[in-house]
């Protein structure tokens, strides 16, 4: 949702001398099911469903009348806008209805083993291997609800809202009357009477009142207790039997809480995922995929952030940002330029590492094992300050690779900038060009 800042990073300028600036947000993204799972054990009631993974279980789970003869099937992705999303099989829409056990084998061997892309996924899509199917329930009203954390709130914030099951950025932006906040206290938490408020502000009437207060505090509970960043359902409806019902749920999850969430990271699936996000968290290093051509390895986030602008301004752009940190090893730094080059956008390398806990000599290897073992044919240029930089040096000279060393980074940033240039008119004329020493 558009007013609930729930982006990975943030790019934006912010002050005459920092071109480029970074923001990182750490949190776990669980399916749909899972979060269903979570709503149950905390005692709020939804929809009865069930998770499918092939087409005959579909079929099974359809035909067993558990659920009812109507159903409701959705893929289950790690992405928004899945309803109006399209499958590579030709399928439009990633939330369908199935009146008989046949349709919903047939709907569920269009998705399943099938990309579903949508505005959210990208353009590679995102593969679906699992389905749910619920009971379709029938609703007097729909509302939207949602607990975020908030920093202009300093703490949780109730969001929510009379239109729900429509798109809730569109009702925002042309309806901004319709949309209720309410911080919380992260102190105090959440009060009955403030459920029982925000439920008559949605109008609840009588026992659905009380129920749509208890059901806010379950979920304010729930979201306190398993360290959630962001709870979303849409629709929270009342249905005809006159009972609260959660419809759907998306939840994400501090990372930071992984220690103490256990049972909730065993269920994270690293399949949907970009390879190089999670390569980047098993390696243990900061990265983030931009849009340039300038690979940047280097320690130190201040440091990293001075390298891209600097790169900037010589008319660069930075292919992404690495932090190796201060700790790494030369099997880390490998992985590194593993993540580095494997974007085909990267025409140049630029290492910038000042040498305090970071020894030089660490870095000097792993970027000679990662020359040696990836086969790299595009420029490196080193620029390394600092513990056993003499060391690190004789390592480079010593290789029988093409490593373009400089002691200024103001020299070394020119340098790489002009290396990818040559690098990407070479490519674009489909000529091969060696760079050797001295340059």
């Amino acid at each position: 949702m558009a007013f609930i800042k729930n982006t990975l990073f943030k790019l934006s300028p912010i002050s005459r001398n920092s071109l480029l600036t970074i923001q990182k947000r750490y949190y776990l993204l669980l399916h749909e099911y899972v979060s269903m799972g979570l709503l149950e054990e905390a005692g709020i009631r939804v929809p009865k469903y069930r998770v499918a993974e092939t087409a005959n279980q579909a079929y099974n789970i359809a035909a067993s009348d558990e659920l009812g003869n109507d159903l409701v099937i959705k893929a289950q992705v790690l992405a928004g806008g899945r309803g109006k999303g399209t499958f590579d099989t030709g399928l439009k829409g990633g939330v369908k209805m199935t009146y008989s056990p046949e349709e919903a084998k047939q709907i569920a061997s269009k998705m399943l083993g099938h990309r579903l892309y949508t505005k959210q996924t990208g353009r590679d899509g995102k593969l679906v291997s699992k389905l749910i199917m619920c009971q379709k329930l029938f609703t007097r009203r729909e509302y939207y609800f949602a607990l975020a954390l908030e920093r202009r709130f300093d703490g949780p914030v109730i969001i929510t809202s009379t239109q729900g099951g429509t798109n809730i950025e569109e009702i925002a932006a042309e309806h901004p009357e319709a949309i209720i906040r309410h911080p919380i206290d992260i102190h105090k938490g959440l009060e009955h009477k403030d459920a029982l408020a925000i439920a008559q502000r949605l109008e609840f009437l009588d026992e659905a009142m009380e129920d749509a207060a208890d059901t806010i505090m379950k979920l304010y509970n729930l979201f306190v207790t398993k360290d959630i960043v962001l709870l979303e359902i849409n629709p929270l409806t009342e249905a005809a039997d006159g009972k609260i019902y959660c419809m759907d749920c998306k939840i994400n999850v501090d990372d930071n809480s992984e220690y103490r969430q256990q049972s909730v990271f065993e269920q994270k699936d690293i399949t949907q995922s970009d390879w190089r996000d999670v390569k980047a968290q098993e390696s243990n290093l900061n990265y983030i995929g931009l849009d340039g051509e300038i690979g940047c390895l280097v320690n130190g986030a201040g440091l990293a952030m001075a390298t891209m602008d600097i790169i900037k301004l010589h008319g660069g752009s930075p292919a992404n940002f690495l932090d190796v940190g201060g700790g790494a090893s030369a099997a880390q730094v490998k992985d590194a330029f593993e993540l580095i080059t494997a974007d085909p956008r990267v025409q140049a390398i630029f290492v910038n590492i000042f040498g305090g806990i970071m020894r030089c000599d660490i870095i000097a290897k792993g970027i000679v094992a990662a020359a040696k073992e990836l086969k790299l044919s595009i420029p490196i240029v080193v620029r390394l300050q600092g513990t056993r930089v003499d060391d690190a040096k004789a390592i480079i000279a010593n290789s029988q690779f093409k490593i373009l060393a400089c002691d200024d980074l103001d020299d070394g940033a020119r340098l790489v900038v002009k290396l990818a240039q040559i690098v990407s008119l070479a490519r674009s004329a489909s000529i091969a060009v060696q760079f050797e020493l001295p340059i």
